[in-house]
């Protein structure tokens, strides 16, 4: 995971945080999300994992006219065998890009939630499985920009972590437009395999999750649904995602074990999305709200020993 890390920080330079959570999010099982303004590096980040790992990759940009079947695929006549047939749409790739995911209205966006939950899309009674492994990486725009659907509830809760990347510093910008030439992602190698990743989740996996951590986890989520700032808490999917993302993080510290340190470091990417704010009924979310609330929270609860 270090060497990923290493390796995809030659094309998102500056952000090794955000690296690293990404990497965190596919060993934990989860779908990502990039949430900032256009030309950050966001479609950069998500090209250069499945490069990294040699997984198959497509890019599909919503757009408000985008339709279900354009993603998912459609029934197509075959003329010469007189009968029909299932042609996949992009979607059945190992890493989907869903770029601009808030562009497309709820009917397309909802066209990802089976596939999200349960790696699979069903079309007329047949259920086709995706390649795996599977993740789906979304880019959306703050809602403040036009032509925008704020994704439900649903959909966001189907991403393990939310990240922003934000822009990059002076002196690391400066060297970027100094070194940068054609295509961005072109010097990235892949490093690991699909099987590597795979392996890689059932280490993760297997990290042991002690009782009192457990309790530990059980007791901020209780907190988000009793503190009066907040209209709705996690769910006990919230909860589970929480704990496979922590298990995850663990293994860059070459532990088999979880410890409440592994919590804190993923709390607010896993859970930040998923809050409804009082304050944010009828209006905008407050990502930085959030985060304090969350931090808050976990300055409350007594930390397991």
């Amino acid at each position: 995971m270090e060497r990923l890390a290493a390796h995809l920080g030659q094309v998102v330079l500056g952000k090794p945080t955000q690296t690293r959570l990404a990497i965190t999010c596919l060993v934990g099982r989860g779908h990502l999300l990039l949430e900032d303004v256009p030309g950050v590096g966001k479609t950069t980040l998500a090209e250069g994992l499945a490069r990294c790992f040699d997984l198959t990759f497509a890019r599909i940009q919503f757009t408000a006219d985008l339709l279900p079947s354009d993603i998912l695929g459609a029934q197509v006549f075959h003329q010469a065998q007189s009968k029909f047939e299932f042609r996949a749409g992009p979607l059945f790739h190992q890493v989907v890009l869903a770029d601009e995911l808030n562009r497309a209205p709820p009917r397309t966006q909802s066209a990802l939630l089976e596939a999200m939950a349960q790696n699979q899309v069903s079309m007329d009674s047949v259920t086709h499985p995706l390649p795996q492994p599977f993740a789906v990486i979304g880019t959306q725009n703050p809602v403040d920009v036009s032509g925008t659907y704020p994704l439900p509830d649903s959909q966001l809760d189907r991403f393990l972590f939310r990240l922003s990347l934000g822009h990059l510093s002076a002196e690391v910008e400066s060297k970027l437009i100094q070194s940068r030439r054609g295509e961005v992602t072109a010097p990235l190698k892949p490093i690991a395999t699909a099987a590597d990743l795979v392996a890689l989740q059932r280490a993760a996996d297997a990290v042991r999750v002690d009782p009192a951590v457990a309790d530990y986890v059980v007791a901020i989520a209780t907190g988000t649904r009793q503190h009066n700032e907040i209209e709705r808490g996690v769910s006990t999917r919230a909860v589970l995602a929480l704990l496979s993302a922590a298990r995850a993080q663990a293994l860059w510290e070459g532990r088999d074990f979880l410890t409440p340190a592994d919590v804190r470091t993923v709390l607010l990417p896993c859970w930040s999305h998923r809050l409804m704010l009082k304050s944010a009924v009828g209006g905008a979310f407050s990502r930085d709200e959030a985060a304090h609330l969350l931090d808050e929270l976990v300055r409350k609860v007594p930390v397991p020993r």
